[in-house]
């Protein structure tokens, strides 16, 4: 079995706004075999940027485009295949963009190893401790306090106990941050999950003297109120004991990223993302290093049905997972609460748990017709 070619497609809204959604272009990545088997993929960061580092010719041996390391070689040799991407990007890579881009082709690698062998990934992975997972509903706060209620509501009715608004206009003042929060926790219930995500905006003392506001209304974490960067800042924030989660890691890629962020921000919730930590091979020691020390694992997934099968598969496979992130944004790439998507039969949460079968791989198959409506020349 050898990999004959590496397919990037790009697919984008015919209109993108500006504001912080992921659901509105993505890169998916097709690796395609000698027997006839696809694997499927998606990298969630700048299509363009990641395609331009599958696509790029050999410079040398450390300097090289994915698609040129990845052909001819055996798609099961998931592991080994990582540790070449890596070292064959090292040059211009090691982080960001360009693990990025091997997270998505990872993703894809596990795809393939489960059609292969008729196995679905979380058992590949070691197994499930749950295969009915609860899905969080997620979406960007909405612009007034009225509307956060009603969303809110309306994500409670819809089956969902676990729920999280993000960006949008949180982070401006403290008044319209608890106003938010204040409406969007009645909206949907005290006896629920309600989480937050400020968008990277405060320092320390603002988290500081923030979390200890929001903890009248029993947040279950609050995720990324400071910039990536600022690990002395998260550490502060740690050490002054708000009483409340504090969660990131949606901007950090690999094991040498997370640890840092685990040791110096001292954070109590690791969200990598998928397709961007290191995809599934890489997530998985994430969450090994997580568990050792006792932290809440889970996934970061605002994107399309692809990263979400994968953030599934790799959240049932966790002793200390659970979560899920089901995005609910109004946009056709996306899931959300109707079902759209780039997938054949689109993952739905029901009643707020989203369910995985035992079918082969990632279990999805893409809707070629609908990605053709999308993509991009």
């Amino acid at each position: 079995m050898q990999i004959t070619e590496v397919e990037t497609i790009i697919v984008r809204l015919p209109q993108i706004e500006a504001k912080c959604d992921g659901t509105q272009d993505a890169l998916l990545v097709k690796i395609h075999t000698d027997n006839g088997l696809t694997g499927f993929g998606e990298v969630d960061s700048s299509p363009e940027v990641a395609k331009a580092i599958f696509d790029a010719p050999f410079s040398h041996t450390i300097a090289s485009g994915l698609r040129q390391l990845l052909l001819g070689e055996d798609p099961r040799d998931v592991e080994r295949l990582w540790e070449k991407m890596y070292r064959g990007t090292i040059y211009f890579g090691r982080r960001g963009a360009a693990i990025h881009a091997l997270s998505g082709a990872d993703i894809a690698l596990w795809d393939l190893l489960g059609k292969a062998t008729g196995l679905p990934c979380y058992q590949m992975l070691g197994g499930a401790y749950q295969t009915r997972l609860r899905a969080y509903a997620s979406d960007l706060m909405p612009p007034t306090p009225d509307a956060a209620e009603r969303r809110a509501a309306q994500m409670r009715d819809a089956g969902f106990t676990a729920l999280k608004f993000g960006w949008g206009p949180l982070g401006k003042d403290e008044k319209t941050d608890i106003a938010l929060v204040a409406a969007a926790r009645r909206g949907f219930g005290d006896e629920n999950d309600f989480m937050i995500d400020i968008g990277l905006c405060w320092d320390a003392v603002t988290a500081i003297a923030r979390c200890r506001r929001l903890a009248e209304y029993n947040p279950y974490w609050v995720e990324e109120p400071l910039p990536p960067d600022d690990l002395v800042g998260y550490g502060r924030l740690a050490d002054a004991g708000t009483g409340v989660r504090i969660a990131a890691g949606e901007e950090e890629s690999t094991c040498w990223g997370f640890a840092d962020l685990i040791e110096r921000g001292k954070i109590d919730v690791v969200q990598a993302d998928i397709s961007r930590a290191g995809g599934l091979t890489e997530s998985r020691r994430i969450a090994q290093m997580a568990h050792q020390r006792n932290l809440l694992c889970v996934p970061h997934a605002f994107s399309t049905g692809v990263l979400l099968a994968a953030s599934a598969h790799w959240a049932a496979s966790i002793p200390n997972g659970g979560l899920v992130e089901y995005t609910v944004a109004e946009s056709p790439l996306a899931t959300g609460l109707t079902g759209t998507g780039l997938l054949r039969e689109p993952l739905r949460a029901v009643d707020g748990y989203l369910s995985l079968s035992d079918a082969p791989g990632l279990g999805i198959e893409l809707d070629e017709e609908f990605i053709a409506r999308y993509r991009v020349a």
